[in-house]
């Protein structure tokens, strides 16, 4: 009876060591190269060198580096966010996210070129504090706010211009950004 029972037990144990030797294969066969640990050590894109800090999520994004000194716009495609920075000691920039058009301003440094208090958007809806800065493949670029207040994807099927964001964030757009203002996009 001794022996049956230890071959037994000797098969079993060779059969999990199989299927454990089995599940930490299909654990590494799908595991990333590398891990989150290490790649938010790497370098952040466009910025050699540096080093990826991670966000705290109960503090606003940081400002993206190289984006430019002083008082200025700044617009992150990638991110899908605004920063406004003043160039007081101390002052937090004002943040926000926002929906942006399905043209795309190239990365560099512009100037805010016109604006309007309310006009009818170029996806045909009425939108308020527009701050135009640019324009490209004919298509005029600027952030705006809807009157009805509504976020909505652009149409990917049409050329759009309108960065769009809510009202509140639209009023203090409008109320910082005059003619002139420097405006920097980053990817």
């Amino acid at each position: 009876m001794g022996r049956s029972s230890s071959g037994i037990v000797a098969g079993l144990t060779a059969a999990a060591v199989a299927v454990v030797g089995f599940l930490a294969y299909q654990a590494s066969a799908t595991a990333p190269a590398k891990p989150a640990a290490v790649r938010s050590q790497q370098p952040a894109p466009g910025a050699p060198g540096r080093a990826a800090t991670p966000q705290d999520p109960s503090k606003p994004p940081q400002v993206p580096l190289d984006s430019g000194e002083g008082r200025r716009v700044v617009y992150s495609v990638g991110q899908k966010r605004v920063w406004l920075l003043e160039t007081a000691p101390g002052a937090a920039p004002k943040t926000f996210a926002v929906v942006p058009s399905t043209v795309h301003p190239k990365p560099g440094t512009y100037s805010v070129t016109s604006r309007s208090g309310s006009v009818t958007g170029s996806d045909g809806k009425p939108v308020e504090h527009v701050v135009r800065f640019t324009s490209t493949d004919g298509v005029v670029i600027g952030f705006s706010a809807r009157v009805d207040g509504q976020l909505p994807q652009p149409d990917p099927l049409k050329k759009t211009g309108g960065i769009r964001m809510t009202r509140a964030d639209g009023d203090a757009m409008w109320g910082f950004a005059t003619i002139q203002s420097k405006v920097v996009v980053v990817p």
